[in-house]
């Protein structure tokens, strides 16, 4: 027979398990203390080394960037043009080269004073949308073709990628001053190798639309391009700093602007009514009399609206009227 137990032994091993002593089967799991740890599972080959902080900060400077894209190339296309960001996300630079359909647009740039390369990468199906509507067609039953961009056509769509930079340039402008430059444009994106195929790279996709036709843009940020700026990626610091940044900027502006800015001011001695008949009976010496007394102030009017109260007087040898008080908005003449 098994052993049995007695009350004391009972209560001493009832009082181990609780206090975790012991190792409880499933059957004395529930005495058993939780785990307070949490296990995620961590894919090794695509570490993720952008925080989410950081990610929705990349994002929201380049949601500005589409806007400013998009308004500035309806003006130059004569058509509304709608750019949006669709997709912020982390990939491996091998994972970004295979997801490109070839041949495409891939452009190689520089962006001083950070060290290496980035990618802007547009898709046939809208670069040749836009090469139709420089070239005066209508868009209708536009036939996409499988090839690379002839040189007549690159030009084209240099005058498109050109106007893509200066946007970027000033959308960076308020996280960090770069200059943004193409050194290379290729058809095949398999044939360019910018970093190693399992480096992280940050890719934020656009979605571009002209009337009936829409394609992609693609803007490829290594990682290690933009390490050095990372810590200002922080969303509350860079936001607040945008901010301060916009703020200052504007004070600057609108102070320079209103430094050389012309406004009409006329001061009035005072104001009365006279008919018909006595003005076409004044002559010179004649006095007309008005309801101001001799000391009472004169009313000085800044674009035809009150603003200051002032006594006339003598300034060197020009008359002039000494400030006194701000005037009432309705106070009579």
């Amino acid at each position: 027979m098994a052993d049995v137990l007695d009350q004391n032994e009972v209560d001493a091993l009832l009082a181990a398990v609780s206090e975790g002593g012991v190792e409880g089967s499933d059957e004395t799991a529930p005495f058993a203390a939780p785990s307070a740890r949490e296990v995620h599972a961590y894919d090794f080959k695509r570490p993720e080394r952008v925080s989410k902080d950081q990610m929705r900060a990349i994002e929201g400077i380049h949601e500005a960037f589409a806007r400013n894209l998009g308004a500035s190339l309806s003006g130059f296309l004569r058509t509304i043009v709608e750019v949006r960001v669709a997709t912020t996300e982390q990939l491996t630079y091998s994972e970004f080269i295979y997801s490109l359909p070839n041949p495409t647009n891939f452009n190689l740039l520089t962006a001083e004073p950070l060290e290496g390369q980035l990618c802007l990468e547009l898709s046939p199906l809208i670069i040749y949308p836009i090469i139709d509507r420089l070239l005066g067609g209508s868009n209708s039953e536009l036939f996409i073709p499988q090839r690379p961009l002839t040189v007549i056509e690159e030009r084209l769509v240099g005058c498109i990628t050109d106007r893509a930079l200066t946007t970027l340039i000033e959308a960076w402008s308020d996280m960090t001053e770069v200059n943004f430059k193409i050194v290379e444009v290729e058809s095949n994106p398999h044939l360019v190798q910018i970093v190693a195929p399992n480096e992280i790279v940050v890719v934020i996709g656009f979605e571009i639309k002209i009337g009936n036709r829409a394609g992609t843009m693609s803007l490829c940020l290594p990682f290690k391009v933009i390490e050095p700026v990372m810590s200002k990626l922080v969303t509350q610091g860079w936001l607040a700093y945008q901010r301060q940044a916009v703020r200052d900027d504007k004070s600057t502006e609108i102070a320079s602007g209103l430094s050389v800015t012309h406004v009409d001011v006329d001061a009035y001695l005072a104001e009365t009514t006279i008919t018909v008949d006595e003005l076409l009976a004044l002559q010179a010496g004649d006095i007309i009399q008005t309801p101001k007394l001799v000391g009472d102030e004169m009313i000085l009017q800044v674009e035809s609206e009150n603003q200051f109260a002032g006594l006339l007087g003598r300034h060197t040898d020009a008359l002039a009227i000494k400030i006194t008080r701000r005037a009432e908005v309705e106070e009579p003449l």
